[in-house]
């Protein structure tokens, strides 16, 4: 813990060099830091270069206790943990949150190297049936993670976790089963879907699926909706990254507001991102 310490102020006298490392969780103005880190990242290594807002947003609530979000450059997402009695306290204690992992993804363990690829692929044989041999064939899961860890050396698990994000939401989804029922191989379809991020196109392709699953089963948008707000709020209250929870509440939030705006918007987009254009590329 000394050392993990130690590391996390080396990073802070570095990145804010100004700053007192000793102090720099104790600062009130703790939502200003947090913006300041980031921009000091993409100065130094042009991080994200495209995305670089720290973005709050705050839950529409007559009174306490307030929810407040924070979604880093590149898409990462974190929330107040704590009981806040106001707006402002729960924009600070998601600022605190955010600004903690982020100085925890600036450490060399952070970062995905070949050493890290095989202490992650161990853990994945270890929690599931699988064995290490697996790791050495894309069309099974843990060589599918291996081949997605190998695309992405070199890179830190923030960076990372927006591609895991757009295929555990691919999975959820439905669109990884209905992949594999094309013969797409694996490693296609992760080298179609890297060329995404997830933006509103992407959201409201996923949204139009949901809007097919409404009419075949009546009641699983609002049943999916009260699962994502509960696992939300657990992930929020436990610290956790919220990126994956918070789009799948996006995404059936906006499949129920097209439905009840539009009965018509389950026709599918010409551009969408379907089974058709995959095997197109295949």
């Amino acid at each position: 813990m000394d050392r993990t310490l130690e590391s996390l102020r080396h990073i802070i006298a570095q990145v804010l060099p100004h700053r007192d490392p000793a102090l720099v969780f104790k600062d009130l103005n703790v939502v200003s830091m947090l913006q300041e880190f980031w921009e000091s990242k993409q100065q130094q290594r042009a991080a994200f270069p495209s995305e670089g807002v720290v973005v709050y947003e705050s839950l529409p609530s007559p009174g306490p206790p307030f929810v407040s979000y924070v979604t880093l450059p590149g898409g990462s997402c974190f929330g107040n943990f704590q009981c806040c009695l106001s707006r402002a306290e729960a924009r600070r204690d998601a600022a605190k949150v955010a600004l903690i992992n982020s100085l925890f993804n600036e450490l060399p363990s952070r970062r995905i190297t070949k050493e890290f690829i095989m202490e992650s692929v161990q853990e994945a044989v270890a929690s599931t049936s699988g064995t290490l041999d697996d790791a050495d064939d894309p069309s099974t899961s843990i060589g599918a993670y291996h081949y997605m860890l190998e695309s992405n050396m070199g890179k830190t698990m923030l960076e990372f976790q927006e591609l895991m994000t757009i295929f555990q939401l691919l999975h959820w989804n439905g669109s990884l089963k209905a992949l594999r029922e094309t013969k797409c191989s694996r490693q296609e379809v992760i080298s179609y879907y890297s060329q995404y991020s997830l933006d509103e196109k992407m959201r409201s392709h996923m949204a139009l699926d949901w809007i097919m699953k409404e009419k075949e089963s009546p009641g699983i948008l609002s049943q999916e909706l009260r699962m994502a707000l509960r696992e939300l709020e657990e992930a929020r209250k436990a610290g956790q990254e919220l990126r994956f929870y918070k789009e799948k509440k996006e995404i059936l939030s906006l499949a129920l507001t097209q439905i009840y705006s539009d009965p018509d918007t389950s026709s599918p987009s010409d551009d969408q991102l379907s089974l058709t254009a995959l095997c197109s590329y295949h």
